[in-house]
């Protein structure tokens, strides 16, 4: 102890878990929003409005079968009614976000004429106030949740507006136009920094179109990724919005995040619905009401959980290379070695030159082949050689071939099973230069998990369902099947020490089983079943990554490391695809590369690298 103490350093500390990298922390637990059920409103209606969070916010006004007045406040569980509109009405201009206790309502529809009323909020009552230049309803709007930094644009008044006013807490001054006149849109910001985004055009067509507003003119930016009307959002300004619902050619669910220069679609609603009363911020919003139910509800709050993205790397068990440490919970001593990047990550590397989709591969993420596989139009013999930089071409195959397994490296190889198209039992071994037809294999097989040498292989499962074959260089021997029958799973590692993992058995399989020479025995799953993906490494440190759900179906960009126990979700593939094929020498050095996106039809030449995390955590012995 006192020796191990002078060498590293540090002292000895007593920890109940291992150290986990920020980073690797924030990949566990993702920074992510979600939707979830809230109180119910206690008079269901559509095409109010609302202001403010989750936690704390107004639902106002809205139509059924006639206009409301209807005010309700919600405390983060229930809806109180509080004091009524001072006019009933319906299609306002919008404007929502920030707290409750100051807010502001513009134009709208009222029997069942245009107005140009506004209305402004104190805490428990509505007062009339200075009208809107131009009456108008059902246009965009944005607020910080004050009543003097208010900006209302577009709408119809009959025609479809492009008109913009912002609001100084007394009047309305008009201000520079929208690019795009609209109606039913929706609006996130303030006076001096908004979106408008989305609505209907004339056509009457919907539109995908944003618009960003920097207090003094709008400019376009990236459209919304699906183009809809009759949307709810909120934002705190232009770079940072949220937008949900809408009608397509029919209520949706979709949720869209701005973060200043593009939209990602997130977690949908969990029930599709346009003219909600919603509002909020990209991190915090509600939506209740909305059609198609004239009489819904319905309250649904979006919350984010897990690691924040401001959150401070010291509040998590950051690991300190050098560091060691007793494990009170396993009873053990042990040490950070090496440190460096905390979580791995994929980078393009050079373009097969002839796309293909499951052939085989071997070797190592600066040394591989990439041998035979579907291609356009049929089955191509091609082989390339990977430099760490670029493919080359290499002699061809005698027997080309997909779904096929391969094992050895660039300068010892071996290319067995597979289908062209029916299952074949061919195996042809590679010196480095050209290819020697050898030995066939017992059964034939395609869709196979294989690995090992060019002299001691496996060919695991695959069409033939369970069983696995060795090869000691010269014949292949029948030996102990895998405990799940399986075809389009991945394998790796050696004839004494190999784990297979995935399939289709035929529904997906997340299936991970140890061989030991002998037997087989299965271990922790997969996180994500899937079948049709690549694998690299050994029994003790692999990666899985890529897959589909089935033979036509669309490809996964799943990455997961596996240390021996269990699989860890890493970075994804930056190209999602099935049917990928690698080699790699661990879960920190790996190659993908070719591979289908859509089941086929579309093959793959591009490759990725990917570089592990330089970070290990040794179990000290004290011999």
């Amino acid at each position: 102890m006192a020796n191990l103490k002078t060498f590293s350093g540090f002292p000895i500390q007593n920890l109940s878990s291992d150290p986990v990298p920020f980073a690797q922390a924030k990949t566990n637990d993702p920074y992510g929003g979600v939707w979830s059920s809230g109180g119910a409103l206690n008079t269901g209606r559509n095409a109010g409005t609302g202001t403010g969070i989750s936690t704390a916010a107004l639902s106002i006004g809205g139509a059924l079968t006639t206009y409301h007045a209807e005010t309700e406040q919600y405390d983060g569980s229930s809806w109180t009614e509080v004091g009524d509109l001072n006019t009933a009405r319906a299609y306002f201009m919008n404007p929502g976000s920030g707290p409750y206790t100051a807010s502001l309502v513009a134009g709208g529809l009222s029997s069942p004429t245009r107005v140009a009323l506004t209305e402004t909020w104190n805490g428990s009552s509505w007062t009339e106030t200075g009208d809107l230049n131009t009456a108008r309803s059902q246009g965009g709007g944005a607020s910080n949740g004050t009543t003097t930094a208010t900006i209302v644009f577009a709408g119809g008044v009959p025609a479809v507006q492009t008109v913009a006013e912002t609001w100084n807490g007394s009047s309305w001054t008009e201000v520079g136009d929208v690019n795009t006149a609209r109606y039913q849109l929706s609006g996130a910001g303030t006076s001096t920094s908004a979106l408008a985004m989305g609505g209907q055009i004339p056509g009457p067509a919907k539109t995908a179109v944003t618009e960003s507003w920097n207090g003094s003119s709008w400019t376009e930016v990236n459209d919304m990724n699906t183009a809809r009307d009759s949307t709810s959002g909120g934002g705190a300004s232009n770079t940072s919005a949220l937008i949900f619902g809408g009608d397509v050619s029919g209520v949706v669910a979709n949720t869209e995040s701005w973060d200043g220069s593009s939209w990602t679609e997130v977690n949908d609603l969990s029930t599709a619905r346009s003219y909600i009363q919603g509002s909020g911020i990209a991190t915090d919003a509600i939506a209740s009401a909305g059609n198609p139910n004239p009489t819904n509800t319905l309250t649904e709050e979006w919350t984010f959980s897990g690691i924040p993205p401001t959150a401070p790397a010291a509040g998590y068990s950051d690991a300190i290379v050098g560091q060691m440490y007793y494990n009170s919970t396993s009873g053990q001593f042990k040490a950070i070695k090496n440190g460096g990047a905390p979580i791995g990550s994929w980078s393009a590397g050079g373009n097969l030159n002839t796309a293909r989709y499951a052939g085989a591969g071997n070797g190592t993420q600066t040394a591989s082949l990439a041998i035979s596989g579907g291609g356009t139009p049929s089955i191509t013999v091609n082989v390339e050689q990977y430099n760490g930089t670029s493919w080359t071409e290499v002699n061809n195959v005698n027997t080309g071939r997909s779904e096929a397994g391969g094992a050895g490296t660039v300068t010892a190889g071996l290319f067995y099973g597979g289908g062209n198209p029916s299952a074949v039992a061919n195996n042809e071994s590679w010196n480095g230069t050209s290819w020697t037809e050898v030995t066939d294999l017992n059964a034939a097989v395609r869709y196979l998990g294989g690995n090992g040498t060019s002299t001691a292989a496996l060919q695991v499962a695959g069409s033939t369902g369970a069983d696995v074959e060795q090869w000691n260089g010269s014949s292949w021997t029948e030996v102990n099947d895998i405990n799940n029958s399986r075809s389009t799973l991945a394998s790796v590692g050696t004839t004494t020490a190999s784990v297979a993992f995935g399939g289709r058995s035929p529904g997906l399989d997340a299936s991970t089983e140890l061989w030991d020479g002998t037997n087989w025995t299965e271990v922790n799953d997969l996180n994500n079943a899937r079948g049709e993906l690549g694998g690299a490494g050994t029994s003790t440190s692999a990666l899985a990554f890529g897959g589909s759900n089935g033979p036509t179906a669309g490809s996964f960009a799943y990455t997961e490391s596996w240390d021996g126990t269990s699989w860890v979700e890493q970075s994804d593939l930056a190209t999602a695809r099935a049917r990928i094929k690698g080699g790699g020498t661990s879960s920190s050095s790996a190659l993908g590369f070719g591979g289908t996106t859509d089941g086929g039809s579309t093959q793959v030449n591009g490759t990725e690298e990917w570089s592990g995390a330089d970070f290990q955590i040794n179990t000290l012995t004290t011999s």
